[in-house]
This record gives structure tokens, sequence and C-alpha cells, in this order.
């Protein structure tokens, strides 16, 4: 049988951002519809009226604007925490996401240094700015910052993660393994890891460990395009070509821009 060069379909688990342009609210800040709802925010308008000097009150509205895709709410709430607080790093590192969001990474840069000035040892900045990194292409100055992280021991998979796809992206898929299975195990309902994880398994050879984490991801996420083309290249490997023309039609249909899944669908018709 024909085998096909592995191609690498990164799916990015960051926001993705561009230099030059805002990006959509939903790919900034994770979306908690009870934290964004009306009711919540409602009930911390509240806590804010009987307690208008409160600095930590206005952080978690700001948050759940933020969630709510109010770009401009929140960042009036982070202002008034960091005016009441200035040394409310936690502040910062929020304000920044809704910086990047905004397509302003001058300020978002300058909060999460800002963060890191005033805490040195808040792993979410560095996460933070190392996906800003990352986005950017500066993938030295991301690992650096993903590294400083995880030297804090960090509970977060998103550290373990993108330092992944970094070494992904160079090559080093043994340790991008590692990485992967260890935001994995901090976070195990994720399914962007389980489709990175199965990336670096194929490019390894190990086709049978990749079916299987790239079949996780769906199970856990059947909307995302990168992992039904990732499931559409096996199949396609094993010369199931009916089933590969299924995923990648699936890829095309939830994001018809996406050329690998047109790539995909051209050589299985």
């Amino acid at each position: 049988m024909k085998r096909l060069p592995v191609v690498l379909v990164f799916a990015v688990s960051t926001i993705a951002l561009a230099s030059c342009q805002a990006t959509n609210p939903e790919s900034v800040i994770s979306i908690d519809r009870a934290q964004g709802s009306e009711g919540n925010i409602a009930s911390l308008t509240q806590v804010i009226s009987n307690n208008p000097n409160d600095a930590k009150a206005y952080n978690v509205r700001g948050s759940a604007y933020g969630r709510a895709g109010d770009f401009s709410k929140a960042l009036k709430d982070f202002n008034t925490a960091i005016q009441l607080n200035p040394n409310f790093y936690q502040a910062y590192a929020n304000r920044a996401l809704i910086y990047r969001g905004m397509g302003d990474l001058k300020a978002a840069s300058n909060d999460y240094n800002r963060a890191l000035q005033i805490n040195p040892r808040y792993d979410v900045a560095y996460i933070g700015r190392g996906n800003m990194y990352r986005e950017a292409g500066q993938s030295n100055n991301a690992f650096s910052d993903y590294q400083r992280a995880i030297n804090l021991d960090t509970t977060d998979p998103r550290a373990y993660n993108n330092r992944g796809l970094i070494y992904q992206q160079r090559g080093q898929h043994k340790q991008a393994i590692e990485d992967f299975s260890k935001s994995i195990s901090l976070s195990p309902n994720a399914p962007l890891p389980y489709n990175n994880r199965g990336l670096s398994y194929l490019a390894l050879g190990d086709e049978e460990n990749a079916f299987t984490d790239i079949n996780k991801a769906l199970e856990l996420d059947k909307n995302i395009a990168e992992a039904w083309v990732n499931q559409g290249l096996i199949y396609e490997r094993r010369g199931e070509t009916t089933k590969a023309r299924n995923s990648y039609a699936r890829a095309a249909q939830l994001d018809p821009k996406y050329q690998p899944a047109k790539d995909g669908l051209s050589r299985v018709r």
C-alpha cells in the first residue's frame, strides 16, 4: 500500500492572534456562559453597589464581561480594579487578555510585564505572555515563558500543552508527547492535547496510538476541523478512502476555508 507523507496539522489551543487585527472574543477568553450570564453580572453589580471600593469585585465582574464578549465594559472594570489597587497583579493579567482580544499587543505586553513585576511567581501571566509570543511567531520567547511557569510547579495544563506545541514544531516529538500527556493528566476532558499528541505519535510512526488519540479528541469535541482532517489522513494512509472522504468532508463543513480539508478531499475524490 502506498504510504502517504505525514502531514502535521497543528491545532491551536490558545487564541489565533493576528498582530494587526482584533480577534473573536470567544477565541480569547474561554466562554463560560454561566459566569458571563446576565444574571451573574447583575449579582456582581449588586456586590459592587454594596462595596464600591472592592477591587476584587470589579476584577471578577470584568472577567464576567470578558466571557460575555463585552470588552469595553470588561476593560472599564479592570481599570477601576487597578486604580483601587495598583498592585493587583491578577487584574493586570486579566486586562492583558482583553487588550489581546482588541488587537493591542503592546498594551497587553505591558500588562503582563507589570503583573510579573509585582509577582514574579504568577504562572498565569507567564502562560498568557507565552501565548502572545507564540502566536506572534516568537517561539523561543514563548518556550521560555512556558518553562518559567512549569518551573513554578504550575497546575495549568496550557503551559504543558503549549510547550508541547513548540517541541512538536521543532520536531522533538518524544518531548512533545510527554508534555501533551502531562496536560491531559491535568485536564483529561480537554480535546486538543489528545489531537496534538496524536500528531506527534503519527510523526513517530505510531499510527495506532495516533488514531486512538485523535478519535478521543473527536469524542470530546466533534467540532474540531483539524482533528477530522487528522482522522481522515490516517484513514487515507490505511487505504480506507470512503472513511477518509467523510472525515475530510466533515472538516470542510466545519471550516470551508480550511486548506488541509480541501486538499484531502481533492486526493480521495
